[in-house]
């Protein structure tokens, strides 16, 4: 298996540098701080691939907040999405709250929408999307997220928590296979 990873990881092109990852961050976590703050939102992480950017992110942010977790997921370490997978989501804590979703990436748009569809549902007062990444498509999303970190060109990119085929979630750059 690590000579796989090895040979991906050779192959891979550098999108964004670990700096240039932490910058986005930093900013990322200015804005959010400008309009939740005061608010107590219910911070949710998308698993698994928001993992890596909501540790990251979180210590950022300069206001008090609740956090927990949901796992929802297409790609099932494929490097395509399929249907919807929902694996766990919070029982309560919704209803009333501002809540604000830390997802790895913005591609189609498919999985950020269902999301916000049933927080919506559960009661939320206010959704809110926070983002490391947004593919850049041609195609028309269902869905914006309120806070972008970085816009990447429309390939499979992997680190900061994204893999490919279950590999690299640990990179601290961002890279698309060629």
């Amino acid at each position: 298996m690590s000579d796989i990873a090895e040979d991906i990881l050779a192959q891979a092109v550098e999108l964004c540098s670990p700096q240039q990852v932490g910058a986005a961050l930093e900013r990322m976590a200015a804005e959010i701080t400008t309009r939740l703050s005061g608010k107590n939102p219910l911070v949710l992480c998308v698993m698994k691939g928001a993992v890596v950017f909501a540790g990251q992110l979180l210590p950022l942010l300069r206001f008090p907040l609740d956090f927990d977790y949901m796992h929802v997921t297409r790609y099932r370490n494929q490097t395509y999405g399929g249907e919807l997978d929902w694996r766990f989501f919070p029982e309560s804590g919704i209803a009333g709250r501002d809540v604000l979703i830390l997802d790895d990436i913005l591609d189609e748009g498919h999985t950020l929408a269902a999301i916000r569809e049933r927080c919506l549902a559960e009661g939320a007062e206010a959704f809110h999307s926070a983002v490391l990444l947004e593919k850049l498509i041609d195609r028309p999303k269902p869905i914006a997220a309120d806070f972008v970190g970085i816009r990447v060109p429309d390939r499979y990119v992997f680190g900061c928590g994204m893999d490919v085929n279950g590999l690299w979630r640990n990179l601290p750059g961002i890279y698309a296979l060629r």
